[in-house]
């Protein structure tokens, strides 16, 4: 007789196989950001997660942040950090060790990738005029080398996919001066998936998903409408960092990403139990009522 745990294993094969085949050489974008990348642990388990992606016909990109390791890095040069509205000042200084430390993890998630069997490629918004920015402020009030994205030309993104690499990015683009900016991360994945008009966006945070109440941890989500997320803002059932995150969301699937998904980074293989199971463990975030996750829109 055939052990259980053997058939279980099949079960989730076979289940993960409605996924695999609706998915099969479509752009997934992976905002990476959050504990996840500084537990050495979870790294492992995220990068494996997108190398099995890669491998099973997804074509994933990657857009990662380092907000965690930049503010290390000032602290250890000595510099003072200044914040308006919650917000890093990001002067001459700290944009030149910001750029320094997104390009060392930029480079470190490469060899983790290629250490997995699949070719990758570490660049910035700067390469090939990927990201263009103008200078951003907050409420007025001047934060730095603080960019918003104006304009983005995937081109790049596209020669290596096509070439069969795996794209990582670090959210650093230019203004029409040529001069440096830094990008808020999740900006940067939400406005690179709708210029790839990619299938799938998921932002790996550190909660659990979205919460119809966010004191009531029964109250998650698995799937969320757009219309329905609109309600939860404006009704001001969520609050703090959540909002600009729905926001990316609702402004991805309105330019054309299918779906989005809200991840819990600390648990591992969050990107393979939320793409390839029924259930998910996160929030998925639809176009309209009555889809599944794997339908053709």
């Amino acid at each position: 007789m055939v052990n259980e745990e053997y058939l279980q294993k099949a079960q989730v094969l076979i289940e993960a196989l409605p996924y695999i085949q609706r998915f099969n050489r479509k752009i997934i974008v992976v905002k990476y950001g959050g504990s996840a990348m500084v537990d050495e642990e979870l790294k492992q388990k995220v990068i494996q997660d997108v190398v099995l992606l890669k491998l099973v016909g997804f074509k994933p990109i990657i857009v990662h942040g380092g907000g965690k390791e930049i503010s290390r890095w000032v602290n250890k040069v000595g510099m003072e950090p200044r914040f308006i509205n919650g917000l890093r000042v990001t002067d001459k200084d700290t944009m030149e060790v910001a750029e320094m430390v997104l390009g060392k993890v930029n480079k470190e998630l490469v060899t983790l990738v290629e250490s997995l069997g699949v070719k990758a490629v570490g660049i910035s918004g700067k390469d090939g005029g990927l990201l263009t920015v103008e200078k951003k402020y907050s409420n007025g009030e001047d934060i730095g080398f603080v960019g918003n994205i104006t304009e983005v030309n995937p081109k790049i993104i596209y020669d290596l996919l096509e070439k069969d690499f795996l794209p990582v990015i670090c959210p650093v683009g230019m203004d029409k001066e040529f001069q440096t900016y830094n990008i808020n991360a999740d900006d940067a994945a939400c406005a690179i998936a709708k210029a790839v008009h990619a299938e799938k966006l998921a932002f790996l945070t550190d909660i659990e998903g979205v919460y119809l109440n966010p004191e009531d941890p029964s109250t998650l989500l698995s799937k969320l409408f757009v219309k329905d997320a609109k309600e939860l803002i404006d009704n001001g059932n969520v609050g703090g960092g959540m909002i600009p995150k729905l926001q990316n969301c609702i402004d991805a699937i309105e330019e054309g990403v299918s779906r989005v998904h809200i991840l819990d980074g600390r648990l591992p293989h969050c990107l393979l139990l939320e793409i390839f199971t029924n259930k998910g463990i996160g929030t998925a975030i639809l176009r309209k009522d009555g889809m599944k996750d794997y339908d053709v829109q």
